[in-house]
């Protein structure tokens, strides 16, 4: 519970970066558009300096005539949409398993895989100059006849770039749809927001204790439904100091948010002087600006976004239909990698102080015992019945026990191992002697005090205790 920095343009950057990145049509777009320029651009330089260029140069250009060269134009812009069409299928399918073998929230990863936007952009972007260069070639006829040598050579030259770049996509999207690719890009993406939001322990900044809430607040409520996907602490912290008012928002990002449910309350920093129903409202209308509301969570702004991707890759893979519990296994070695990375960081709710470092703002955040909760709560249930599940789970707690340094650390993996040592009983002898040995490393890496088993014949480490 310490001051958090305040968003700068930097985050508008992220914000508005990550809403191009993961969509798939603004780089194809600007492909067509260059597209276009191009093909009316190197015909114009054709016809400046094809008589002046070298006879050692002009031999490696484009040699035949008109009508050959509307063959290969015609030849590039044929093939082109077709191999387009093809890539649109095979992404659609990638899609479509991704929705169904994953999550539907890992769609948004696929799309804004640069590998595909780029695959796209090159195709159409040939396609588009073929056809462009395609209307300025004129038949011999005396002196009007015209054909632009640089222009279809360069349109020869991206086509074979094409035929390279269908080879790689389809390397690559072969690649893109293994667990463990999809799980590292996430992982990833979680650890870069962490790392932009989160500071790390120590913080420089002394810690400023939270403000006790207000009796009878002000409520702020929504307007649209949807997520919380974006918050502007700067317009919060600004539009909180030139009303003299506290405001305290009440749903982090990422959460779901009803219209005319609250979204923030607000009361006047100074008891003499309450807030005027004139001064509310304008509050209110600054608030509600400074939280944006989506129809989609995005990993901007919200830390839990790629834990709840993983989880629910771990939940797909345990469900009847597919029976994958090696995949559940993945996707919580990937979780145990994000939360051990929080573990450095400080998370829960945080202040937004003004000039004079009054508290001004209160933001909610997620605590690190929610974020575990979020990761086991779920395998936890669906995977009881399943060893392998329960196994990778206590191993989990042990890794995070290691790296454990607060209070709240360790009562989290402790609450979690008591609800995991419930499902103990169920199994067969075999299996309750090993999950209970990894509970008791649990337990004694919290404590410090237990030494990895030297013999194969001691499977208890020394010092454990029960």
């Amino acid at each position: 519970m310490t001051s958090g920095p305040i968003s700068t343009a930097l985050d508008r950057r992220h914000v508005l970066a990550e809403a191009l990145r993961s969509r798939l049509w603004p780089i194809p777009a600007a492909a067509v558009l260059l597209a276009v320029l191009a093909g009316i651009g190197l015909p114009e330089l054709d016809t400046a300096i094809d008589h002046r260029l070298p006879p050692a140069v002009a031999g490696y250009l484009f040699g035949g005539g008109a009508d050959a060269a509307r063959e290969v134009l015609s030849a590039i812009a044929a093939s082109l949409i077709t191999v387009t069409s093809l890539t649109f299928s095979l992404t659609l399918v990638t899609l479509q398993l991704a929705s169904s073998q994953y999550s539907p929230r890992l769609l948004r990863t696929f799309a804004a895989d640069r590998v595909v936007q780029r695959t796209l952009a090159l195709f159409l972007g040939t396609f588009v100059y073929a056809l462009t260069v395609l209307r300025t070639v004129r038949s011999d006829s005396g002196s009007t006849g015209f054909v632009p040598q640089l222009a279809v050579t360069a349109a020869y030259l991206l086509a074979v770039a094409s035929v390279i770049a269908l080879v790689l996509f389809l390397g690559h999207l072969v690649r893109q749809i293994r667990v463990e690719t999809v799980l590292e890009q996430v992982r990833a993406d979680t650890c870069a927001t962490a790392a932009r939001l989160l500071p790390t322990f120590p913080q420089n900044s002394s810690p400023v204790p939270m403000p006790e809430p207000a009796p009878d607040p002000h409520i702020i409520e929504a307007t649209s439904s949807g997520f919380l996907v974006e918050l502007d602490e700067r317009g919060l912290l600004d539009a909180a100091a030139q009303c003299g008012a506290l405001v305290w928002v009440e749903r982090p990002v990422g959460s779901p948010v009803l219209a005319g449910a609250p979204v923030a309350f607000a009361w006047s920093t100074d008891p003499r002087q309450p807030l005027t129903e004139q001064t509310v409202d304008a509050l209110g209308e600054q608030v509600r600006g400074a939280l944006r509301i989506g129809s989609e969570r995005t990993a901007v702004q919200d830390i839990g976004y790629g834990l709840r991707q993983m989880t629910d890759v771990v939940v797909r893979a345990l469900s009847p239909g597919i029976n994958d519990p090696t995949t559940a296994v993945h996707g919580l070695v990937a979780g145990t990698a994000v939360l051990t990375e929080l573990l450095d960081r400080r998370l829960g709710p945080y202040t937004l102080c003004d000039e004079h470092d009054r508290v001004r703002v209160v933001v909610p955040r997620p605590t690190f015992t929610e974020l575990l909760d979020l990761v086991c709560t779920q395998p936890r249930l669906y995977g009881a019945d399943d060893p392998m599940l329960l196994d990778a789970l206590m191993s989990m707690l042990r890794e995070l026990a290691w790296k454990a340094t607060t209070g709240e650390h360790h009562a989290a993996i402790l609450d979690q191992l008591l609800r995991v040592q419930e499902h103990v009983t169920d199994h067969d002898a075999v299996t309750r002697s090993r999950l209970e040995h990894l509970a008791r490393q649990v337990r004694g890496a919290l404590d410090r005090h237990w030494t990895p088993t030297t013999k194969s014949d001691d499977p208890i480490p020394p010092g454990t205790g029960s």
